[in-house]
């Protein structure tokens, strides 16, 4: 019917003509953003689906990260035992070297310095190798550090204690003797044994059970002291020049024996005898004369200072063969170590293979959900475009179809 209040052809061309260009414009923003849901209203399941497996994707390459810095930390660990491994096989070198007879005491102790060296370098490696504040080098326990590579899944890295202790080759040979006189003064300067109390004949022997450090005694001579008294000041300097006279007689190291130590009560100070190196014996303290007893320095009594008791030494003949063994135990410990670091490493490096194969996978089954089909894409931007245009052409026609009304009408 030929009608000019409604245009009917022109209604139906324009809603074509919309949907058209909604079809366009959805081709357009899939191609744009290469992804075929943009919005939930694009497809609301795939979109759910898509969602999942994109936290999935995310948990398995942190999972391949966490694997990684799993590596890069048993590789520090790793690194830092070998190093005391190589620091063990010098100690046994050492010991073997130590063991024999051909070397002087003074030749050994230099073995024993270079020893107690290796030890102390293991105990600094053992306590500053870290990674992000994290060690495995600290105690004897399994699963002491758990790798988190899957939702519910962990390795746990083994810890061991490789300190010098630890190992069982702490190179400190036991406890210095220390001899802590009890009679305080108020100031070093102060008389420590009154004139009175001293004849010109009055000397101090201090020996050494065993002759440890090279000299079997010392004699301090206090017969210079013997109308004023002397101070503990003095004392301390007579006894240690005295030390170092039978030192160098006796061609061994000079070093410090007596010394003031501040009473931590009264706050005054008192004398303190030490012996040369750790695993000294106790001394033996005598006057000459009982004019000066020693009772008069007040009652000696042995504290414990120094290192820890049980160290290795080997200048001990007796013992050589006891050390061999605890170094030949401390080498097979940090080689249990570094194998443990080893077979960790590669789990660790199969994980990542593994995790990464399952986030590759699940990329792709996430791209044939989400991702456009640019081909496909193309094709129906193409007949969108055209179904554009016609319809506009189409639209065009029909608004102009009403001018045929006006022909019967002028005629």
């Amino acid at each position: 019917m030929l009608a000019i209040k409604n245009n009917i052809m022109a209604a139906n061309a324009a809603r074509y003509l919309g949907r058209s260009y909604d079809a366009l414009a959805k081709s357009v923003e899939r191609l744009s953003s290469g992804l075929r849901i943009n919005s939930a209203k694009d497809d609301a399941a795939g979109m759910a689906v898509r969602e999942l497996i994109r936290a999935d994707i995310g948990a398995i390459q942190q999972g391949s990260r966490n694997a990684q810095d799993g590596i890069s930390m048993l590789q520090t660990m790793e690194g830092a035992v070998g190093q005391i491994g190589e620091l063990l096989n010098r100690m046994k070198q050492l010991a073997e070297q130590a063991a024999t007879g051909s070397y002087s005491t003074a030749q050994k102790d230099v073995m024993q310095a270079e020893f107690a060296e290796m030890s102390a370098e293991i105990d600094r490696i053992q306590t500053n190798t870290e990674f992000n504040g994290n060690t495995l080098l600290t105690v004897d326990q399994e699963d002491y550090v758990e790798i988190h590579i899957a939702s519910s899944e962990t390795i746990g890295l083994e810890s061991f204690n490789t300190s010098a202790d630890g190992l069982g080759v702490d190179a400190t040979n036991g406890t210095k003797t220390t001899e802590v006189n009890k009679k305080i003064v108020d100031a070093t300067d102060d008389d420590y044994i009154d004139g009175g109390d001293i004849a010109d004949t009055n000397t101090i022997t201090i020996g050494f059970d065993g002759d440890p450090a090279g000299v079997d005694s010392i004699t301090v001579d206090l017969s210079d002291y013997a109308v004023v008294g002397i101070t503990l000041a003095e004392l301390v300097i007579e006894i240690n020049n005295a030390v170092a006279i039978a030192a160098n007689t006796a061609e061994v190291e000079i070093w410090t024996m007596a010394s003031a130590v501040e009473d931590e009560v009264s706050g005054g100070y008192r004398l303190q005898l030490q012996a040369k190196d750790a695993g000294e014996s106790i001394f033996s303290i005598a006057t000459t004369t009982a004019s000066v007893d020693f009772d008069e320095l007040g009652d000696f009594t042995e504290s414990i200072t120094g290192e820890d008791e049980g160290g290795l030494d080997i200048t001990n003949a007796g013992t050589i063969e006891t050390t061999l063994d605890a170094i030949d135990d401390a080498i097979v410990t940090v080689d249990e170590a570094r194998a443990s670091f080893g077979y960790k490493m590669n789990r660790l490096q199969s994980s990542i293979t593994v995790l990464d194969i399952q986030a590759e996978n699940l990329s792709a089954a996430e791209s044939r959900i989400s991702d456009v089909d640019v081909a496909t894409e193309m094709a129906q931007l193409t007949r969108n475009q055209v179904l554009a245009q016609a319809g506009t052409a189409m639209l065009a026609q029909a608004n102009a179809i009403p001018q045929m009304a006006l022909t019967l009408l002028r005629g």
